[in-house]
């Protein structure tokens, strides 16, 4: 109650009035202090990795809700620079390590070291190191995440690759007899597939192909027909130019003439095919890694690993057993997909 004999103070502004403090429970006269907001917690910082759309095939798996148009040409142009730069760097560090462990560096067209297993690991591993770059590049500047260049699960599926494996190595035994059987039925000669060096020259070969191989064959893969096929999903409906394009650089950088040329871009283009008929990369490796540890076990155990290496003209009569081995793969990894029910696109 205000005392008209003391001389009216204005409240300050924004202080409730005296009925309002009353209503409140407040004590008359006495400004009223509403107690402190309660703590909220910070919102979360954004994830820096976006996952494809629900519903997405394995070559839209980059068309995250962050992409952008020159995301995948600036993917492409670092993963370029990182497989040349690779390259460089561990063939530098070959030549380095040969010079210490006294291996001859002989830098002669197609040979590099006189000893045919140091080469084999060095050419392995300037392929097989540039498959982190891969990974890094998906998830630095396409904002994706890394396993998506794998599955459309966005993971590797271990179980489908082993069983694919073991149908790559049917489909291998296959692809071999026929070509067996043309030489033969042709008249041609086949030269000397098999010979005996000993274990103490053939298990440093067994070594370096079983350790490295796997990962050579998988880098190929992630690159041409994962990275390339997804890049240009980004911007078309249709997986066929990144398939072509893909298979085209793949057969590029090999030095096959004639019908070898034919036999490696049909091997590229029809597992950009099943890359994203079967919606990962888990069949593609497969039947890589096979076909290259059985193409250099052979010559480890002849001794002949130099030549191996080597890359040129194909006889014809091979492309029959590349039309069988490939043929039976794919058929037969199209129906187990089916019947195991294999996820092809995301969720």
């Amino acid at each position: 109650m205000h005392d008209p004999s003391q001389p009216h103070q204005p409240q300050p502004s924004g202080w409730p009035s005296e009925a309002e403090h009353q209503a409140v429970g407040g004590p008359a006269g006495r400004p009223y202090y509403p107690g402190p907001q309660p703590w909220q917690a910070p919102p979360p910082p954004a994830r820096w990795t976006v996952p494809p759309p629900p519903g997405a095939r394995y070559d839209h798996l980059a068309r995250t809700p962050v992409h952008r148009w020159w995301r995948p040409l600036a993917g492409t142009a670092v993963i370029a620079v990182a497989f040349v730069g690779v390259s460089l760097v561990v063939l530098l560090a070959g030549v380095i390590v040969a010079g210490l462990a006294g291996v001859p560096v002989v830098m002669e067209v197609g040979r590099l070291f006189a000893d045919p297993v140091f080469e084999l690991a060095v050419m392995l591993l300037s392929i097989a190191a540039v498959l982190p770059f891969v990974f890094l590049t998906a998830w630095l500047v396409q904002r994706r995440p890394p396993g998506t260049l794998s599955s459309v699960a966005g993971r590797l599926r271990w179980g489908w690759l082993f069983l694919c494996t073991g149908v790559a190595l049917v489909a291998l035994i296959l692809g071999q007899l026929a070509m067996t059987a043309t030489y033969a039925a042709t008249g041609a000669d086949m030269g000397d597939l098999f010979g005996w060096v000993g274990w103490d020259r053939f298990l440093p070969g067994l070594i370096v192909i079983v350790l490295l191989v796997p990962f050579q064959a998988a880098t190929e893969e992630y690159v041409f027909r994962g990275w390339v096929i997804q890049a240009f999903g980004a911007y078309f409906r249709t997986p066929w130019p990144g398939i072509l394009f893909g298979a085209a650089v793949f057969t590029s950088l090999h030095a096959y003439t004639d019908w070898g040329i034919v036999d490696v871009f049909s091997f590229g283009v029809l597992m950009g095919w099943l890359a994203v008929r079967t919606g990962g990369l888990e069949a593609p490796i497969a039947l890589h890694v096979i076909n290259n540890v059985v193409s250099f076990l052979p010559a480890a155990a002849s001794g002949d690993l130099g030549d191996a290496l080597r890359q040129g003209a194909v006889p014809w009569q091979a492309i029959s057993g590349t039309v069988v081995q490939l043929g039976f793969f794919a058929v037969v990894v199209v129906i187990i997909a089916q019947k195991r029910a294999i996820q092809t696109v995301s969720r």
